[in-house]
């Protein structure tokens, strides 16, 4: 329901009583506007239940998930799986169900490094095979083997031999960061063979985790900067000396090198960002429940007692109790994506106002104007 239901006073605020008086008001939810395609505005989830274990009967538990999100689209957000997880793990604590959380962590683990693994053997949309970072580094490869005869023409002071001392420096690295992390990966999916999944444990293994994680996001920035190396250096080539020209026939292939190490790419960078996400999702509830127990969290949840929610005249809005939600700070983003986001936004407002002159013409043409 919208967020008055929640807060408004005189017969709104009966209506509340009631139900806080009877002890099946359960859960209460905050989100943020644009969730449902009706309604824009921010709104409130119920959750009532007539079975509530006695010990939760004059208990309300309050969530403010305001600030959790995925953008689907310009005008419509939802909660992706692992937000609605985490959230219901809230719950599961504030219920005893100790166990479902420390198996959702335990899951997110187990994901991670199954991730990291297809980073190197995977199965595609078609069901084929596929390598992505062995096969980026595989066409990132041959892109470069398409301007070696041409290159070799060329003085050792032009202005390719930067972008190219750059690119034959970065690659040799990447390969080695690239086999380090494989290696790691290996040990790590072994000593998970024998994890013990108590709290105590799960928190280890998320902290012994981390340095997997953090090395999968160091190989994103690697391939985007191979990748961007490598154009720079067609584009020096071909600006500066018309590379197709100079190596006559080559210009499709090296269009459709170009184009194969951009996909390449792209499923590399899309397969190795899951590894930290997965990672992140488990540490995001380790960090906010240490102790495998619900607890207060500022700006986030907290539950209260009938008496309590009348001092503050039977409001149900979660961020009168627990806060306002501030957003995580994001260590990731990504600015290009960003910018990404922004042009495809644009060209949603533009297809809409094409749209819209469309029909506004029709419209004039029908009154015979």
């Amino acid at each position: 329901m919208s967020s008055q239901a929640s807060s408004a006073g005189r017969d709104e605020a009966k209506v509340r009583r009631k139900l806080v008086e009877t002890g099946d008001v359960d859960v209460m939810v905050a989100i943020r506007s644009n969730f449902f395609y009706t309604r824009t505005v921010p709104c409130e989830l119920w959750f009532l239940n007539r079975a509530k274990p006695e010990q939760h009967r004059d208990k309300v538990l309050m969530i403010d998930a305001r600030n959790v999100y995925r953008k689907v689209t310009r005008k419509i957000f939802d909660f992706s799986p692992e937000q609605e997880q985490n959230l219901l793990a809230i719950v599961w604590l504030y219920r005893g169900e100790t166990g479902r959380y420390l198996d959702l962590v335990a899951g997110y683990c187990q994901r991670m490094l199954t991730e990291g693994a297809a980073c190197f053997t995977m199965k595609d949309d078609n069901d084929e095979m596929v390598e992505p970072l062995p096969d980026f580094l595989s066409a990132l490869t041959s892109l470069r083997s398409y301007f070696d005869p041409f290159l070799k023409t060329l003085a050792k002071d032009a202005p390719h031999t930067e972008p190219l001392k750059e690119l034959d420096d970065a690659i040799p690295m990447f390969k080695a960061d690239a086999e380090a992390f494989r290696k790691t990966l290996s040990e790590q999916r072994v000593a998970w063979g024998q994890q013990n999944t108590t709290n105590g444990e799960l928190k280890k293994a998320v902290n012994r985790l981390a340095p997997l994680a953090e090395t999968s996001r160091d190989l994103v920035k690697q391939t985007e900067l191979l990748y961007k190396l490598a154009c720079r250096l067609i584009e020096t080539c071909e600006n500066d000396y018309d590379a197709r020209t100079a190596t006559p026939g080559r210009g499709r292939d090296i269009t459709r090198a170009r184009k194969a190490a951009d996909e390449a790419r792209a499923l590399a960078v899309e397969q190795l960002k899951l590894v930290r996400y997965f990672w992140k999702q488990a540490h995001w509830l380790t960090d906010r429940f240490p102790e495998a127990e619900l607890r207060d969290v500022e700006v986030w949840s907290s539950w209260w007692t009938g008496p309590e929610i009348e001092v503050n005249d039977w409001s149900l809005t979660p961020g009168r109790y627990v806060g306002v939600a501030s957003e995580d700070e994001d260590e990731d983003f990504d600015f290009e994506e960003a910018l990404r986001d922004i042009h495809v936004e644009l060209e949603d407002l533009n297809a809409e106002a094409v749209q819209l002159a469309t029909t506004i013409k029709k419209n004039f043409e029908e009154l015979g104007v």
